[in-house]
């Protein structure tokens, strides 16, 4: 039996180190958490310690497959690669001889490493002169803030989250989508530490927190700003740090006296009384005892309107506080900017045609791009979408627009998938795809500070191969002629890092291969003396890079699309606000087709309060229709308290097709976009919901 390192895959902070045990047939036999891996520490989420089942399910695709049924119908038959690569590239070939944009490559977070996500898929349309995609969907709005505020998604180190004395776990659920940060989060409150949940939703973190706020939907900015204007009010401040290590201060303050508690409290739904505690828990943790406070700001809070000056607003309070100065102080939202990544030498656009840029189609708004029929404005009609390490029509915003563009007749797509998912219906053409334990990898981390190598545990089965070679092979076919577009998976790693910078010059490449990780050379508090990557090294309280771009310089809270208040004549058709958070079974749309997951949650629910519930003669269990002018569909309803008065919660991403209707939360969900970063708002939305019979 043989041991193998492999990375965690899927979109999630803790990218888990993972040892294979494989027996002498080649068999995986044993999946574990890696005990020597300092963040992973020999445990894994429910969800990957079943990663055998998700290998080795017989409903893995093997084998290249060709539509013979109407698009949607999921029928096919087998072909060979030769005949797959071959009907790939005549067509490719021929649109992009009339114009190479109306070839769409549709991504996101199937994986996230290196190569197989980024590498030889982008330096094969590169050089294709396909259309560019903004990858939007989950954290663009959340990546703009940070970067305007410190700089890059840099944070705290989660190895010191343990030391912390107070910890906001603000729109985020560590539970269930970043179990080790809960486990050090509890080690803390087990030393005397205080948890408070800031969530619309009592989630399971926020039952185990020592205190739960629940402010509506999309009004984090106000109730951010108002802690503000308390710390600056009651002089909670660490005047040093502010006046060395911040920009922007007169601004900041100027701004949070338009938010006073008052005023937040009637936004967010809140008491007065429980905006000051929170404000003065924070000044007298950070400012008299001088203890170290954390704020864990998730991913959920950006997905509004308002989502990048939420971020803005929340990533300023540890500098106001001097919670940097602290190892186990700060902000963590993200790390992946402390990785010194060279995506020039990774990506390659310098392989455009003629040097020219693409056009940019936007992920978040990718069902009105399959529908546009081409004009001036937007471009070229998509003819060609080839779709790997995403499932669109379960994932993406209006997702009955998304289906009606993968419906055209006149939409050839190519799905390179591990199994039939509901996007892979639509296909003409189904590629097999190798699972993270079938291939090489290269990963860096967005809640830790380790770079992580994956090693290929066993064979691929079937027919799969790996994106990468699959990207090799259609360069190939279509006789794209450029030594980058057949360099070897090891090539791509060693080109994706700059190896020389003061964070990865001592690791070792050996090292990565054998070990599995390497820890990047940060100084622990990477923050107290200042050294932000913003263009002043400062926190940016006011930005001069957004002023530049057209965008308020200093956070503002920003009114959702659709709410109570933004949209009252709306709401009184659709008086509900709609959140999706991650289902606690699921990773996104990963792991829904695993029956010893699903069967934990055999159907979509939709959690809402017994006042909301009564008010429609709702009964737990009872099958609902949730519906607004965009889409509907069902769920079962589960009435419980955990959802607060005026908001439903549906536990997502729900294949389609296992659904009682078909459908998903996102048939409601909308295509409007974040103040900045030009992302999705699936938590801005309004809805009805009604009984359906039992």
């Amino acid at each position: 039996m043989k041991t193998f390192h492999i990375v965690c895959p899927h979109d999630c902070p803790d990218t888990c180190s993972i040892q294979v045990n494989v027996d002498e047939s080649g068999r995986a036999i044993k999946v574990q958490g890696n005990p020597q891996h300092p963040t992973t520490d020999g445990v894994l989420c429910t969800k990957v310690s079943r990663y055998l089942d998700r290998v080795y399910h017989p409903e893995r695709l093997m084998t290249p497959l060709r539509r013979v049924g109407r698009k949607g119908e999921g029928k096919f038959e087998r072909i060979s690669w030769e005949e797959a690569l071959a009907s790939i590239a005549e067509q490719l070939k021929s649109i992009a001889v009339r114009n190479p944009e109306a070839i769409v490559p549709c991504s996101y977070g199937g994986t996230m490493g290196i190569v197989q996500k980024e590498g030889m898929a982008a330096r094969f349309f590169n050089k294709l002169g396909a259309s560019l995609l903004d990858r939007t969907v989950c954290a663009s709005a959340g990546a703009a803030a940070l970067k305007a505020t410190l700089g890059a998604g840099v944070g705290t180190d989660l190895e010191q989250v343990q030391n912390a004395r107070l910890i906001l776990i603000w729109g985020s659920n560590p539970v269930v989508c970043g179990v080790h940060f809960w486990r050090r989060a509890q080690a803390a409150q087990r030393q005397g530490a205080t948890l408070i949940a800031i969530d619309p939703h009592r989630s399971l973190t926020a039952q185990k927190c020592d205190h739960h706020l629940a402010p509506l939907p999309g009004t984090d900015g106000a109730l951010a700003l108002a802690l503000i204007h308390i710390l600056i009010r009651d002089n909670w401040l660490d005047r040093d740090y502010i006046n060395h290590y911040t920009l922007g201060f007169e601004a900041l303050k100027q701004r949070a006296a338009d938010f006073p508690p008052e005023k937040a409290a009637q936004i967010c739904s809140l008491s007065v009384e429980q905006i000051e505690q929170l404000g003065a828990v924070i000044g007298q943790t950070a400012i008299q005892a001088q203890q170290p406070v954390l704020i864990k700001a998730g991913y959920g809070m950006q997905r509004v309107r308002g989502g990048g000056n939420a971020v803005r607003a929340i990533a300023c309070i540890p500098a106001l506080i001097g919670a940097w100065r602290h190892a186990a102080g700060g902000h963590l939202m993200s790390t992946s900017g402390m990785f010194p990544m060279d995506t020039a030498s990774l990506e390659r656009t310098d392989l455009w045609p003629e040097g020219k840029k693409p056009r940019t189609i936007n992920l978040s708004q990718f069902g009105d791009a399959l529908l546009q029929q081409g004009d001036a404005k937007f471009g070229a009609k998509v003819e060609a979408v080839i779709v790997y390490n995403c499932n669109p029509l379960a994932i993406l915003p209006d997702s009955e627009k998304v289906v009606a563009g993968f419906k055209r007749d006149d939409l050839f797509t190519v799905v390179i998938e591990q199994f039939q998912t509901d996007t892979a219906d639509y296909a003409d053409i189904i590629l097999p795809a190798t699972t993270q334990f079938e291939h090489e990898d290269l990963h860096k981390a967005y809640g830790h500070y380790y770079l992580m190598k994956n090693q290929a545990a066993i064979a691929p089965l079937g027919e799969c191969k790996p994106n990468s070679e699959i990207f090799r092979l259609l360069a190939a076919q279509m006789g794209l002629a450029d030594a980058a577009l057949q360099a070897d998976d090891e090539s791509i790693m060693r080109d994706a890092v700059h190896w020389e910078h003061e964070y990865t010059n001592q690791m070792r490449w050996e090292t990565l291969q054998t070990q599995g990780w390497e820890r990047l050379n940060v100084a622990n508090p990477p923050f107290a003396k200042g050294g932000f990557p913003t263009a002043s090294g400062k926190c940016e309280f006011f930005s001069e890079s957004l002023m530049q771009q057209g965008i308020d310089p200093v956070p503002n809270f920003v009114e959702p699309h659709e709410s109570v208040f933004s949209q009252p004549e709306l709401a009184k058709q659709f008086p509900l606000q709609m959140i999706s958070p991650p289902e606690q079974h699921f990773l996104n749309s990963s792991f829904v087709n695993v029956d010893s997951l699903r069967k934990k949650t055999l159907e979509p629910t939709l959690e809402l309060h017994p006042n909301d519930a009564a008010e429609r003669n709702i009964q737990s269990d009872q099958p609902v229709r949730i519906f607004n002018k965009r889409g509907s569909f069902q769920a079962k309803a589960q009435v419980t308290d955990r959802a607060r008065p005026g908001v439903v919660v549906a536990p997502s991403i729900w294949w389609r097709k296992y659904s009682r209707d078909g459908k998903n939360c996102n048939g409601v969900s909308s295509q409007a976009l974040t103040d900045m970063g030009a992302a999705a708002t699936y938590y801005d939305c309004l809805v009805q919901v009604e009984a359906l019979a039992f």
